[in-house]
């Protein structure tokens, strides 16, 4: 049986992402919820600035770690547990 190929591009996104303390700490705090929320909830829980907190979540959505959408001047955010069942849960499988 031949392995699929990893998905190179999208693997090596992910792991980028998650290799930043501030990306984990957000990841972390949205892991605890069930519900989507606005990025200042989450920058004033984990202590950031909203410009910094734009910055990574642009890099989280990007690696497909995160779900957001935008609500009038708002943005919601959520953590997407289908990236990381596909590449980090399999990640080993894949190799």
């Amino acid at each position: 049986m031949t392995k699929q190929p990893i998905k190179t591009e999208q693997t090596i996104q992910v792991f980028k992402a998650l290799a930043d303390p501030v990306r984990l700490e957000i990841l972390q705090y949205l892991n605890g919820l069930d519900h989507e929320v606005a990025c200042g909830e989450v920058g004033a829980a984990i202590g950031i600035s909203k410009t910094s907190g734009t910055y990574h979540f642009k890099i989280l959505q990007a690696a497909g770690l995160i779900t957001a959408r935008k609500e009038a001047r708002e943005k919601y955010v959520a953590i997407d547990r289908g990236t990381f069942d596909t590449v980090v849960g399999h990640f080993w499988d894949q190799l």
